[in-house]
């Protein structure tokens, strides 16, 4: 096969499909920043939202979470909490959250949360970030 001899405007052609190319793949400064609101919200709704809201009084499978950070473990109003939950003794920080969507049972053993298969810690960084700034 043989190749066409290249045109100054076929040049210029590559040349802006190359350009508009790299604009589309390259990442803005909103989604550099950890933890930004979309992100944030979005692992929320991917690995928390079936089970949890952030809306206060709205309980579902799991307790809402509103202004979970601060909150003492357990001790949400007309929620159902396990017994070692109610029993915990701590209130919840970020680290504290971190931890027990990674691995809820080494937090508070049997504690009645099915974590969503396989959150990262980044996931779970993001959706602490993403539950502070709803609370507010």
């Amino acid at each position: 096969m043989q190749s066409r001899p290249q045109t100054p405007q076929g040049k210029c052609l590559r040349s802006i499909a190359a350009a508009v190319a790299l604009l589309l793949n390259a990442p803005t400064s909103r989604a550099q920043q950890p933890g930004s609101d979309d992100a944030a919200q979005q692992a929320f709704n991917n690995s928390c939202r079936t089970c949890h809201s952030v809306k206060e009084g709205d309980n579902r499978l799991g307790p809402n979470l509103n202004k979970i950070v601060g909150r003492k473990a357990g001790a949400l109003p007309n929620y159902n909490y396990s017994s070692s939950m109610k029993e915990a003794g701590f209130v919840w920080d970020q680290d504290k959250l971190t931890r027990f969507m990674l691995k809820p049972d080494e937090v508070v053993s049997g504690n009645k949360m099915q974590p969503y298969g396989g959150v990262s810690a980044e996931e779970a960084g993001k959706i602490v970030a993403y539950l502070q700034a709803a609370s507010q």
